[in-house]
């Protein structure tokens, strides 16, 4: 069975997570991996473990156990909500499922500043994602910020076998419909 992997990249409420959790309703045999649930989970049982400075390192090994099993032990198509806004880190993780045999696709959300600052005010999500910032104007705003160097780049067409931009939510359920039929046919 040929497989899928789905990766969406995008700045903090940028509608990642509700797209991957459409999606996963839409498309047969699919799960969404969301790093975020690993960061509350390790938040709420294992706050001592996380490193002080730098990376974090024990949400990335729990994301990486995670979609290790989901590659070798099921057949489910993948769905990865997370921001994957770091070139090389994308292009690793392109890569990996490429070597993998799966097909990918990549989804960059690339909504406006102001719409994020919109839905960043109005919020109602936990906090309890976070290790180092206190709201998610602060994660916005850092995002903004370290949207100027190269690294942060968006993405390009190029990077993987099918890309999908949205620039607002009025896309949204026509990249879900794309997506879905581009499994389907195969």
């Amino acid at each position: 069975m040929k497989r899928f992997v789905i990766i969406t990249v995008g700045k903090t409420h940028s509608g990642k997570t509700t797209f991957a959790r459409t999606l996963e309703q839409k498309l047969h045999n699919s799960v969404v991996i969301d790093q975020d649930n690993h960061a509350e989970f390790i938040n709420t049982y294992y706050k001592n473990l996380r490193p002080k400075r730098g990376p974090n390192t024990i949400k990335y090994a729990v994301t990486q156990t995670i979609v290790n099993h989901a590659v070798n032990q099921t057949d489910f198509h993948l769905i990865l909500c997370n921001s994957n806004r770091a070139r090389q880190g994308r292009l690793h993780l392109l890569n990996y499922f490429q070597d993998q045999g799966f097909t990918r696709i990549l989804v960059h959300f690339n909504l406006p500043d102001h719409v994020l600052k919109e839905r960043v005010a109005k919020s109602q999500r936990s906090t309890n994602v976070f290790r180092n910032a206190s709201s998610f104007l602060e994660v916005l705003m850092k995002q903004q910020a370290d949207s100027q160097q190269a690294e942060m780049a968006g993405p390009s067409e190029n990077e993987a076998d099918h890309f999908f931009v949205i620039q607002n939510s009025d896309e949204v359920e026509n990249v879900i419909q794309n997506i879905v039929s581009i499994v389907q046919s195969i």
